[in-house]
């Protein structure tokens, strides 16, 4: 009960109290919520991106095992995505939407400060999660807007309108500027990390003004069968992974517990920038994150338990 009350008030709580502003604010103002989207997508998530690739430090072996997994973990739960869209019924833009809810998780404003809180800051632990959400970044801006385009425009006007997408070249310019060990003068470093810095508030005022437009229905399937695959389906899949890779110790601890976060707030930010069912996505989003209160800790129990 204290580990659960701890989680809640120094995770949960902060997160809802930014969801509750964007909320309310939309309902005193009726934010435009598309350019909110835009702000995210082509200001705030480049730069969060960069220098977060930027900042990072991880050997190659590291970075090779959790590729590893994260590929395998993506692609196995598209698979039970599609599998479940199929029997569902569900098609078009928003079999895609489903997709990209059940393969994209919150690793960074919810992963990072629930990895600190249970490793108590270990740098080996959080160097893992780094590179979690650095994939995540990578596969989302990349893959999940190019299904969401090409759902509506064709894969080959969706492929072409990638490359016009800031994300695309932050991702490119932090990883190379890393790698070659370039300094940033100052004045644009210190720039970089104000946007970075905004990335997580941001993104879930959006999230909050978009729920507060939402009219919500009975019988929401389709979001309870997302919640489902994320929360649950996520966590028996990453243990299948890491007991067929032969993981133990930190690492299986944290790549347990990484897989187990609620849907991320960006799938919902490029719902809404690209019209494919942005309600359904902000759905999934909250709901997942509400119901994750109970599955992370749980997650959390399991992986210390185990390994």
């Amino acid at each position: 009960m204290t580990e659960f009350l701890v989680i809640f008030k120094d995770v949960i709580l902060p997160i809802f109290i930014l969801l509750a502003i964007g909320f309310c604010l939309h309902l005193k103002f009726t934010l435009d919520i598309a350019t909110l989207a835009k702000l995210n997508i082509y200001f705030v998530v480049p730069g969060f991106i960069f220098v977060r690739l930027y900042e990072s430090t991880f050997s190659l072996q590291l970075f090779a095992h959790v590729l590893g997994f994260f590929l395998l973990l993506v692609f196995l739960l598209y698979l039970a995505a599609i599998i479940t869209s199929k029997i569902m019924g569900i098609k078009g833009g928003k079999k895609t939407t489903f997709a990209n809810s059940v393969m994209f998780f919150n690793s960074g404003n919810y992963g990072v400060p629930v990895n600190d809180l249970v490793f108590r800051g270990d740098p080996y632990a959080m160097s893992i999660q780094v590179i979690v959400l650095t994939l995540q970044n990578i596969f989302l801006f990349s893959y999940g807007i190019f299904s969401l385009r090409a759902a509506k425009d064709g894969k080959w006007k969706a492929a072409l309108g990638y490359f016009k997408m800031p994300v695309l070249y932050a991702m490119l310019s932090g990883i190379l500027l890393n790698a070659w060990n370039i300094s940033i003068p100052e004045p644009i470093w210190v720039s970089a990390n104000y946007i970075a810095d905004a990335m997580i508030a941001f993104a879930l005022i959006t999230l909050g003004a978009q729920v507060a437009r939402m009219k919500f229905k009975r019988g929401l399937y389709t979001v309870y069968a997302s919640i489902t695959l994320r929360l649950i389906g996520g966590p028996i899949v990453a243990f299948i992974i890491i007991s067929l890779f032969q993981l133990d110790g930190t690492m299986a601890q944290a790549l347990l517990i990484a897989s187990a976060m609620p849907t991320s707030v960006n799938s919902a930010v490029i719902a809404e920038e690209y019209k494919s069912h942005p309600d359904l996505a902000a759905q999934t989003v909250l709901f997942s994150t509400i119901a994750s209160m109970l599955t992370v800790t749980g997650t959390v129990y399991i992986a210390q338990l185990l390994f």
